[in-house]
């Protein structure tokens, strides 16, 4: 696990996922948020959003979180691991607005800089809809990939259980 790709609905847990395992594995993390949205919520040219992650993939090793399909087969394809959180639909719908309260009138971490915690209908409708319209299509992708490790999480107790067991596991080497 030197190249992870974690994907997966907003407020599914991508971003805190990607802290621990840089923790954990003692990897670079990258937030495409953070790279994507500049001060005040202006997005980046779309080319500019690929030469980003083209820069990061190159690199030996790294963790970066966030779909963006205009990168996302760049990333699926350098990665080593691809680590799908496939949560229900309440669960990340309670994930943005538990993100929402726990952020208000704060930028988050993760997300670019000026970019104060919002939540609006065009991203509700997102979050939503995207194990109708999205997640079929990032199985898609998966199927078609080869030699990589794809881990597929459903729920927060079996990702926690494979966080407790890789800890586990870099703590004895």
């Amino acid at each position: 696990m030197r190249k992870i790709a974690i994907i997966g609905s907003g407020g599914s847990g991508k971003s805190t996922l990607a802290g621990k395992l840089g923790i954990i594995l003692n990897l670079p993390v990258f937030h495409l948020d953070a790279i994507f949205w500049k001060p005040g919520w202006k997005p980046i040219e779309r080319e500019a959003l690929i030469k980003a992650n083209q820069s990061i993939v190159e690199k030996d090793a790294w963790i970066i979180d966030g779909n963006y399909g205009s990168t996302m087969d760049m990333r699926l394809q350098h990665a080593d691991t691809i680590i799908f959180l496939h949560y229900r639909t309440t669960v990340c719908l309670y994930g943005i607005v538990k993100r929402r309260i726990q952020f208000h009138n704060k930028t988050r971490p993760d997300m670019g800089e000026n970019c104060k915690e919002k939540l609006d209908w065009e991203f509700f409708q997102w979050v939503h809809n995207f194990n109708k319209t999205k997640a079929p299509v990032i199985y898609e992708k998966l199927s078609k990939l080869e030699g990589k490790d794809i881990l597929v999480f459903k729920n927060r107790k079996d990702l926690n259980l494979f966080l407790q067991n890789l800890k586990r596991s870099s703590s004895t080497n």
